[in-house]
């Protein structure tokens, strides 16, 4: 690039970050990265208002939690704000005096419109190549309304002039905009930005996804416990590919590869299954390190009483390879620390058949008279009880596992009874023997 990168995500704060909008913020992001370009962050806002702030930090905590960090903008300061559109009023009233001064604008009922030239416009896009409009038939675009609040075309373009934005990536629903910001900027003798207008993301049956479908708001993922790099990865592929059919591709590089050139053309449709497939990949592959740092979230608000910060880790590490999302680690893990643990009553009734309480008194006897405490020796014991005992190791293992745990499934019954302890096994299966005897 001749001129130093810049590009910028401008959402409104409603509230709700949607997969669109994350996905847009994501290529400016990667753009920025790849080019050594600075990315920033505008809010394209209409008043300062309590519950404004709440939906600005939506916005902030969406972004910070895909990893997407702005090098300058709203919340961060910078050289080029305000950089809410709430707080640049004067700004927006000199650009008006430039277009009133060269007879560009006039009132009409109180609005202000601009003229237009009313001849074609060609746009050049990077996605979706040469385009050419023609607004000879155009009514005049209002700039500001009769109450004085402005319209969205021509804080857009002052915002991107005076911020000095040289390549504007947004969905291809602005497409049909860019024509009316291209008339602006020739009107302010500026030269336009670069554009990019990325394909839509869709519903499986090529509807336009709204709040309301399942997988639309970033929200949604940060609640439900995704791994934020598993889906900020499948959000890359919403339109950009590597072009070699790989699905799990490492943030860095992407920034290597990413090129506005290699976006597709035609819209994506969305695959929230995909995206669960994925994050399983990810989850299963971290390093038990990132596991245990985006468990702790889900853990804290689950008040489990964790005392000891090496014992959380030895559970989380048998566990891991179970868990597919963050918001169930604690239904894994809370029975290693409660000791008033519920048993699952189908599973009782389908394990804790007659004659299994005696078996389960020998296996206590057995595990009390050994001499170490190890998976391999626990392993050795039980079978060696159950040949003993002319049965099928499974009708050891699952009682055993049902009475330490009060669950049928979860990790390796042999690492959950190593890393619960000797003490705890036995008086957790004393006790299980003592109330279905």
């Amino acid at each position: 690039m001749s001129a130093p990168v810049r590009v910028r995500f401008a959402p409104s704060p409603t509230g709700f970050l949607h997969v669109g909008g994350a996905r847009t913020a994501l290529f400016n992001w990667l753009f920025a990265r790849h080019h050594r370009g600075t990315f920033v962050l505008r809010i394209e806002d209409t008043d300062k208002s309590r519950e404004q702030d709440q939906a600005v930090s939506v916005i902030y905590e969406g972004l910070q939690w895909l990893g997407l960090e702005w090098d300058e903008g709203a919340g961060k300061g910078g050289k080029f704000g305000p950089y809410f559109q709430s707080e640049r009023g004067p700004i927006y009233e000199q650009y008006l005096k430039r277009l009133q001064d060269k007879g560009s604008v006039y009132e009409d009922a109180g609005a202000i419109r601009f003229r237009s030239a009313r001849r074609p416009i060609v746009v050049d896009d990077e996605v979706c190549g040469r385009i050419e409009f023609d607004r000879s038939m155009e009514p005049d675009m209002t700039i500001r309304r009769p109450d004085s609040s402005w319209i969205f075309h021509f804080v857009n373009v002052v915002d991107d002039i005076e911020m000095q934005i040289s390549h504007v990536i947004r969905g291809e629903d602005h497409l049909t905009n860019t024509a009316k910001h291209v008339e602006l900027y020739q009107a302010l003798g500026v030269d336009p930005p670069h554009f990019a207008h990325i394909p839509l993301i869709l519903n499986q049956d090529g509807s336009k996804m709204s709040k309301r479908d399942a997988g639309a708001s970033v929200s949604g993922y940060m609640e439900q416990g995704y791994a934020p790099e598993a889906v900020r990865n499948y959000l890359c592929l919403l339109g950009w590919s590597p072009k070699d059919n790989r699905e799990k591709i490492d943030i860095d590089e992407v920034i290597e590869l990413f090129d506005l050139r290699k976006i597709n053309r035609r819209n994506a449709a969305f695959d929230l299954d995909k995206c669960f497939w994925l994050n399983g990949q990810y989850v299963s592959q971290m390093p038990l390190r990132r596991f245990r740092e985006l468990s702790e979230p889900f853990i804290q608000a689950a008040h489990l009483p964790v005392k000891d910060e090496d014992y959380l880790v030895r559970v989380l590490e048998i566990v891991k390879e179970k868990v597919k999302l963050f918001k169930d680690v604690p239904d894994w893990i809370g029975y290693f620390f409660n000791e008033n643990y519920e048993y699952d009553p189908d599973a009782v009734a389908k394990t804790f058949k007659p004659g299994t309480m005696e078996r389960l008194r020998q296996l206590t006897q057995r595990y009390r008279a050994l001499k170490g405490w190890s998976v391999e020796l626990l392993e050795a014991e039980l079978k060696g009880l159950a040949s003993d005992l002319g049965c099928k190791t499974g009708e050891l293992i699952h009682p055993t596992r049902l009475a330490i745990s009060g669950r049928s499934v979860g990790p390796s019954l042999y690492h959950m009874l190593e890393v619960l302890g000797r003490d705890r096994v036995l008086a957790r299966l004393e006790k299980t023997v003592t109330r279905f005897s």
